[in-house]
């Protein structure tokens, strides 16, 4: 039991609340992109992307993984990302909320080729070319647009 949840019902709220802090996070992102600041739409997405990336870490730790080090850069990206936002550092933290959202998508993409079914049995061992290919995709999606965003970031606030 995980805050009084089963596993099962714990796992089913940290998902809810990722799938929240991503789509929140891309539209944030593609307002962004267009020299808008969608202020609650941003709010959301900030503390989502918190809230899920804490309850990461609550499920039953027996050895180090990988999704723990990502976990780990996340909370270091977010501890930034807080900082930057009370400051005013909108090019800091504009970067630092889309690197936030990357690693948040980065997961879904890994749990997608885990748990479902099609995409599992095109990646088994999740280092098949379809998997670096998503992977890639995601990355490039992200790099481009984090660069087009932080273009417009002197007109954020």
């Amino acid at each position: 039991m995980l805050l009084g949840l089963s596993i099962e019902a714990f796992t089913l709220l940290h998902v809810i609340i990722s799938l929240i802090g991503i789509a929140t996070g891309l539209v944030w992102l593609l307002a962004a992109v267009g020299g808008r600041w969608l202020g609650r739409m941003n709010a959301v997405f900030l503390v989502t992307t918190i809230v899920t990336t804490v309850t990461g870490f609550m499920f039953p730790i027996t050895a180090f993984t990988p999704a723990l080090g990502v976990g780990g850069v996340s909370l270091v990206v977010l501890i930034v990302a807080l900082v930057a936002h009370r400051r005013h550092w909108s090019l800091t933290y504009i970067v630092t909320a889309v690197i936030a959202l990357y690693l948040n998508c980065f997961v879904a993409v890994v749990q997608a080729f885990q748990k479902v079914g099609p995409l599992s049995d095109l990646a088994p061992r999740g280092s098949e070319p379809p998997f670096v290919l998503a992977q890639g995709v995601l990355l490039l999606a992200f790099g481009a647009l984090g660069w087009l965003s932080t273009r417009r970031g002197s007109l954020l606030a």
